[in-house]
């Protein structure tokens, strides 16, 4: 049961908004009207949300916000001020309010902004679950996998497939499209093998040349060549008991494909000007975003060597086909940045969701970080967010097929008439719609006077 809790000196407003409460179904209600007995009561007990009142005696409502944030970060506040101040709003939403009213409040407005807030709190746990449920039923070392946030079953599935090609030392070749983590995949394989231990040495196939390809690989010794004046380590000898990781490796020349091959063939190298090879005794880890299938076909890619890569082959899919882990990576780099108290408006996570992200996770990471500078009242709303939907990607949807005939429709056909259906199967409620539609009141009043309809 939704346990809330209301802290305002006021014992008349207290109870009007127990009052209200009461009337929309919420009964788990706790008030204090002293602030600084608050502390005690969240050792406890722990709230799903808090009505907080700025100016109290006894204690400020932002000193009282602060504590509740700390002992409980899950915890939904809102802020109730009889004064409209934007200052104290943003210095509110930056200590991790969810929302601010001003006196007097309506009930209308009352529950609509509480709704908001646990929905808000009962998305972020449920993708947390999700991720971190399926995660633990799927792979024997989790832990080692977390930095790649799912709860995709495709990508579940992936890193299981992962899980158990690192207990071995074959070759493995990680294909997908820029952006979409394949170094990050090639480390957690890294360190779920009995390598760990080892060094993980990553390597830009592009940067290398032919003619510098032996002595960057195998190394060299003191007077092999001119201007070698002492021994250096190749990458073959950096990565000795641990993983070379050689990415972009579907732009490799063919000369150096050839060379490459017969490391994996021989299992030994010779560092350049010495007589005697030795073993190899590392994993090998390649990363392309090319179709090597398709370069094979055109002579573009030695067919030994895809063949040699291809038995252990993970296919990172990109984030338009995994639309779901959208907002559980959004609000990770929201956490991890300096801001961990920022939230995504409602309209932003549908933004997010909808965009095609050309870039994948790269793309959203940047995107993420630049809109927590750009949000000052805490909360990232799709103003913030510096992204153009293509108008050719998402504006159509197929709504019937029949045979080899695909009929579409323009996106704001369909929400159109399943925001009004929505509207008319609950009997022309706002606040009910507004909350199964999942989008503010104000986003739905918008609507609907759009569409000619009150």
């Amino acid at each position: 049961m939704t346990s809330i809790l209301i802290v305002d000196d006021e014992q008349a407003f207290l109870d009007s908004v127990v009052r209200m409460l009461r009337i929309e179904g919420y009964e788990n209600l706790h008030t204090a009207s002293d602030p600084t007995t608050v502390p005690a009561i969240l050792e406890k007990q722990s709230f799903d949300a808090v009505f907080l009142d700025v100016t109290m005696p006894g204690m400020d409502g932002l000193d009282l916000l602060h504590i509740i944030k700390e002992k409980s970060p899950r915890t939904e506040c809102i802020m109730i001020t009889a004064h409209d101040s934007i200052p104290l709003v943003i210095k509110a939403i930056k200590l991790g309010a969810y929302d601010y009213m001003v006196k007097p409040i309506t009930p209308e407005q009352l529950t609509h902004a509480l709704d908001r807030a646990l929905e808000r709190q009962r998305l972020l746990e449920s993708l947390r679950l999700r991720s971190e449920t399926a995660a633990a039923q799927t792979l024997k070392q989790p832990q080692i996998f977390s930095g790649i946030i799912t709860g995709n079953t495709r990508m579940l599935r992936l890193l299981h497939e992962a899980e158990l090609h690192a207990s071995s030392d074959i070759p493995v070749l990680i294909t997908g499209e820029t952006g979409v983590g394949k170094e990050l995949l090639a480390r957690a394989i890294h360190d779920s093998s009995r390598r760990k231990r080892a060094n993980f040495v990553p390597v830009n196939m592009l940067a290398l040349s032919p003619s510098l390809f032996e002595s960057e690989f195998f190394g060299h010794i003191k007077g092999s060549f001119t201007g070698a004046d002492r021994d250096k380590k190749g990458y073959m000898s950096q990565a000795e008991s641990g993983t070379l990781f050689l990415d972009e490796i579907g732009d490799l020349s063919l000369e150096i494909q050839g060379k490459l091959l017969r490391i994996l063939q021989e299992g030994e190298f010779t560092a350049v000007g010495a007589t005697r090879p030795q073993a190899a005794d590392l994993r090998f880890v390649a990363a392309t975003n090319q179709d090597l299938e398709k370069m094979v076909q055109q002579r573009q890619f030695r067919k030994d060597l895809f063949y040699r890569l291809q038995f252990a082959h993970l296919h990172l899919p990109p984030l338009r086909e995994r639309r779901d882990d959208i907002p559980l990576l959004a609000e990770a780099f929201i956490k991890n940045s300096l801001k961990p108290q920022m939230h995504l408006h409602p309209e932003a996570t549908d933004l997010l969701t909808n965009y095609a992200w050309p870039g994948n996770i790269r793309e959203l990471k940047g995107v993420m970080e630049a809109s927590v500078n750009l949000a000052e009242k805490g909360v990232i709303t799709p103003r913030e967010l510096r992204i153009k939907i293509s108008p050719t990607i998402e504006k159509a949807a197929p709504t019937v097929t029949t045979g080899e005939t695909i009929t579409f429709e323009p996106l704001e056909t369909v929400e159109r008439r399943h925001i009004l259906q929505t509207y008319e199967a609950l009997d022309n409620n706002k606040s009910r719609t507004a909350r199964v539609l999942g989008i503010g009141l104000q986003t739905l009043h918008r609507k609907l006077k759009a569409y000619g309809t009150k």
